[in-house]
């Protein structure tokens, strides 16, 4: 054997030795007498309310009481006039007497009184006044002698003795369990640690050895620990059950450990129907919740397709039917949940519910908007689509945002209050069956035939590649400014993910025809009139390309 094992095993056995040496000393024979089987019978319990006298927090025996003396009342004075006598050495135990006094038995010391025993004491015992009265004497009797005896300088400085050999040992202890498994770590870790590695190999890096390592010595400290909180029990045990001021809360200290868990078992216990409840609702709770979440899939992928219901739909319907149908069960598992009555329960629950009530305003806001979005179908996923100042396509329709790409690969999130509050342009809902319109305006000026223009904004249409041929583009004349007439060229198409190619391809083409016709576009700012008026002559009103030769009817 090992130092650190021998030396551990030895403060042990010193404090194992040391324990029943203090307590024999604080034990003081109490002699036996024919009535002990009435003493045994005061400690009996019934259903009448009783409270126990005690001396140095050991309980002599139980009083009763009535509505004008209640029980604990009582067993406190008689408790306290106990103590007096037993503090007074100048009253011996030998004057410890009972007086018979008409309906009652008074015991007292000396002339002191110390309580009386009534017939009703004796009724809950089953025995007579007398024999009540001669057993609860004679244990107060050797409680006073006990008292006494502890409190002797002489047994104070013994004790005190043993306290100071018990710090020492426990002192030792606690060395020696550092050393020992300090010792008992370096031995696992060099029996182990290789076989644990080669563990880590062999299961292809699917058992992690640091992983494991780290579970050996969390049990090794784990069982330090609980050795050490053994060592520190007996230790408190001993030395606080040597001085009668700390005996009584000695005895208490395993309760304090025990308590605790005895509650927590006892509640667990009264939770188990609760809970089986509880997880047998969340059982159903789940196969529900798989089979709607199984018929929205169905109509999602167009297994299912009932009247009037979009398939784009599917999804967040199951949601709201998700979410209703977990509220349900969380109403029905509440009054089962254990601790769900305590106060404390219900205010945190309200506390839960204020925060969240006061921090989702907005969230709640964007969610409402966001089916709303949804169920009025304005968009959906792939369309190309204008929200105030940014246009993108709709990469994703989430409950409380909208994912848009711009043309510029920008990933840019619109909650839904500001869609549901804005003007959204879809450019691409008509698209694919009326076409979308792309429309662009030039201005020119009056020397220059509108049959002329309208022909060549036709032309610069024609040559443009991807718009559509049918319907043919259309020119508008939007207005006669100051100084240009200002037209606006039509087109047709059916791509709006192009547009910015289609706009970019129709101005360069609008430019080419213009130059190759000889036709300004840009009208200069007015500077002064010109020499000759700025009107188009008659030979003029069909110049190519525009189509026809007939004159006007006032030329006939």
């Amino acid at each position: 054997m090992n130092r650190p094992t021998t030396a551990l095993v030895a403060c042990i056995a010193m404090l194992a030795l040391l324990v029943p040496g203090a307590w024999a000393q604080d034990k003081v024979a109490v002699p036996a007498g024919n009535i002990s089987s009435i003493t045994s019978d005061i400690e009996a319990t019934t259903d009448v309310a009783r409270a126990a006298v005690t001396l140095d927090g050991e309980v002599l025996f139980r009083v009763r009481g009535v509505t004008a003396y209640p029980a604990e009342r009582r067993a406190l004075t008689v408790s306290g006039r106990i103590e007096a006598i037993a503090a007074d050495r100048s009253v011996s135990t030998n004057t410890l007497h009972v007086v018979e006094a008409g309906d009652r038995s008074n015991l007292l010391a000396g002339d002191r009184p110390i309580m009386s025993v009534l017939d009703a004491d004796a009724a809950l015992e089953g025995v007579s006044r007398q024999v009540l009265a001669e057993a609860t004497l004679k244990r107060i009797a050797p409680a006073i002698d006990t008292y006494r005896h502890d409190r002797n300088p002489r047994e104070l400085l013994l004790h005190t003795g043993y306290a100071l050999g018990a710090t020492l040992v426990f002192a030792l202890l606690l060395f020696g369990f550092r050393r020992a498994f300090r010792w008992l770590d370096a031995l696992v870790e060099r029996l182990l640690r290789s076989r644990i590695e080669g563990l880590q190999a062999q299961s292809h890096q699917i058992i992690q050895a640091d992983l494991v390592w780290k579970s050996v010595r969390g049990l090794l400290q784990g069982l330090q620990g609980f050795l050490i909180l053994v060592a520190v029990y007996l230790y408190l045990n001993l030395v606080l059950g040597l001085y009668p001021w700390t005996r009584a809360f000695a005895g208490r200290l395993l309760a304090l450990l025990l308590d605790p868990l005895r509650d927590i078992g006892m509640g667990v216990l009264h939770a188990v129907p609760g809970l089986a409840f509880v997880a047998i609702l969340a059982i159903v709770t789940r196969y529900v919740l798989r089979l709607t979440r199984l018929f929205f899939t169905s109509i999602e992928n167009g297994t299912i397709a009932p009247r009037n219901f979009e398939r784009e739909w599917s999804m967040p319907t199951y949601k709201i039917v998700r979410a209703l149908i977990i509220v349900a069960a969380l109403v029905m598992a509440y009054p089962h949940i254990p601790g769900s009555n305590s106060e404390a329960f219900k205010g945190l629950t309200i506390f839960l519910g204020v925060l969240f009530s006061l921090g989702s305003s907005s969230f709640i806001a964007n969610l409402i908007a966001g089916y709303s979005v949804i169920y009025r179908r304005a968009f959906k996923v792939g369309d190309r689509i204008r929200v105030n100042e940014i246009t993108g396509d709709v990469t994703e329709i989430r409950l409380v945002v909208t994912h848009l790409r711009t043309i510029k690969n920008e990933e840019i999130t619109v909650p839904n209050s500001v869609i549901i509050a804005s003007h959204v342009i879809n450019y691409s809902r008509l698209a694919h069956s009326r076409g979308l319109i792309l429309h662009t305006t030039v201005g020119i000026g009056y020397e220059t035939s509108w049959r002329q223009v309208e022909a060549m904004l036709r032309l610069a249409a024609e040559r443009t590649p991807g718009l559509l041929k049918e319907p043919p583009p259309f020119v508008l004349q939007k207005s006669l400014g100051d100084f240009a007439v200002t037209y606006e060229l039509n087109v047709y198409c059916d791509n709006p993910q192009g547009m910015a190619r289609f706009y970019t391809a129709l101005h360069q083409n609008i430019l080419d025809v213009f130059n190759e016709y000889g036709v300004q576009i840009m009208t200069p700012a007015y500077e002064g009139d010109p020499e000759a008026p700025k009107v188009v002559p008659k030979d003029q009103w069909f110049s190519a390309p525009a189509a026809g030769s007939t004159p006007p009817s006032g030329e006939r």
